[in-house]
């Protein structure tokens, strides 16, 4: 009966850890969502541009460090905030997709997390060179938009 006992409170151990690193793992994502607003003042300023009266600003942050410690392969975390160009109010409901191709020609898509006001994710940017953002958004009012840049990793 010990022995059971003993099989079974491993195997609990062993089933539920994968869990706890997950439920860990959502707890470092959470507190990143909850920074997002601290975090618009970290990192590069990657591109402003005023689109159909809304002024998108975006953020580009070298997270390699941090998420390499959480075995994680991600290099930066893009943010963008949007503003009405006249009233300068944030304007925080929408949906945005961007699509990052790298200087090799591969492409990431990610439908970026509303955030603080903001929206954002992760992204692996692994080479130096010339990286093209695409980003599609579309606001409150129902209005699609787009913007294209270019953001350097050096």
């Amino acid at each position: 009966m010990k022995k059971l006992a003993l099989i079974l409170a491993v195997a609990s151990i062993a089933l539920t850890a994968p869990l706890a690193a997950l439920a860990e793992m959502d707890m470092e994502h959470g507190s990143m969502k909850m920074e997002h607003g601290g975090m618009m003042s970290m990192g590069k300023l990657a591109h402003e541009e005023v689109v159909d009266g809304v002024k998108a600003t975006f953020k580009v942050i070298d997270i390699k460090a941090k998420m390499k410690e959480m075995g994680m392969k991600e290099t930066h975390h893009i943010m963008v905030v949007f503003t009405d160009a006249k009233s300068g109010k944030q304007l925080k409901e929408g949906a945005v997709t961007v699509k990052v191709q790298g200087p090799d020609k591969a492409e990431q898509v990610k439908e970026l997390m509303g955030m603080e006001g903001g929206f954002g994710s992760d992204f692996t940017l692994p080479n130096k060179g010339k990286y093209g953002v695409m980003a599609r958004f579309k606001l409150a009012d129902g209005k699609v938009r787009s913007v294209k840049f270019w953001y350097t990793v050096k």
